[in-house]
């Protein structure tokens, strides 16, 4: 009897068989040179800008999780896209924000989320929170060499733990140095001035309104001190994208109803430029 292995459906052997319940690896195996962290770069020229994307922020609330973005990708000094989306679903239960190198960043995100569904497929189950934060783990560090150049890739991943019941983010290094944060986490050019607005006006519980406006807030203040950080278009109808990770799943907010939070947010600044300050205890 002849044992060798059929083609079936056209496919060759190896996309049927019952191997690795890892996308990547299977790529890796079987068409390396698509991963980016394959592929032979030229030497760049002097002058080369490569566009980059910031800033993202993320909060734990009382239902979950929230990831925010604003739109901008800057290319040196010039801004080469007003309307980026920097903030994407993992999958039903997470969400994976980016900066950095955007065309890199964009198909890293493509790639973890096909990782993701993957392993559910063979598997039959998803990965927990922790195993899918391990596995983006093994992409970033994987982008190193790229990162060595320049084309850094630097995600923040977050999402509603099942088994835990609460939300929980994860932040990354351009190494793939993975450190949990428990409250507030922001990644990017303009992220140390959001992140400290957000830790300001954050406190445990929050509720979705108070933390989409926390969000908001920090965004605005990124923009007024980093120009790399896109603030609220009212001209062009430009707003943050903002994601919510409860245990109903993944959800987006709506341009009109982020558009309603970043009015109000404009429409104060207006008497308090600088925006509402905290307590002193």
């Amino acid at each position: 009897m002849n044992s060798e292995p059929r083609w079936t459906g056209g496919l060759p052997p190896a996309f049927t068989a019952p191997e690795s319940s890892s996308f990547l690896d299977f790529l890796a195996a079987q068409a390396p040179d698509l991963l980016p962290a394959r592929r032979s770069l030229p030497a760049a020229h002097e002058g080369f800008e490569a566009p980059h994307g910031t800033t993202i922020v993320a909060a734990t609330y009382a239902d979950g999780v929230l990831v925010a973005g604003d739109r901008r990708v800057t290319m040196g000094n010039v801004i080469a896209h007003r309307e980026y989306d920097k903030v994407f679903p993992a999958d039903e239960h997470s969400a994976i924000a980016i900066a950095g190198t955007a065309g890199l960043a964009v198909e890293l995100v493509k790639l973890f989320q096909l990782e993701l569904e993957h392993h559910e497929k063979i598997e039959g189950t998803p990965l927990s929170l922790v195993g899918k934060a391990n596995r983006l783990t093994t992409m970033v560090r994987g982008n190193l060499a790229m990162a060595m150049q320049g084309l850094a890739v630097v995600p923040l991943f977050a999402g509603y733990d099942l088994g835990k019941g609460v939300g929980r983010i994860f932040s990354y290094d351009v190494t793939g140095g993975r450190s949990e944060e428990h409250s507030v986490a922001a990644t990017g050019s303009g992220s140390v001035y959001a992140r400290g607005s957000l830790k300001k006006l954050y406190h445990q519980g929050m509720s979705e309104r108070d933390v989409v406006l926390a969000a908001v807030q920090a965004l605005y203040d990124a923009a007024d001190d980093d120009s790399a950080t896109g603030g609220p278009d009212l001209t062009r109808r430009l707003f943050p994208r903002v994601s919510l990770v409860t245990e109903e799943g993944y959800r987006q907010l709506t341009q009109d109803e982020v558009a309603e939070v970043a009015r109000s947010v404009v429409d104060a600044r207006l008497e308090a430029p600088d925006g509402p300050r905290a307590p002193v205890l």
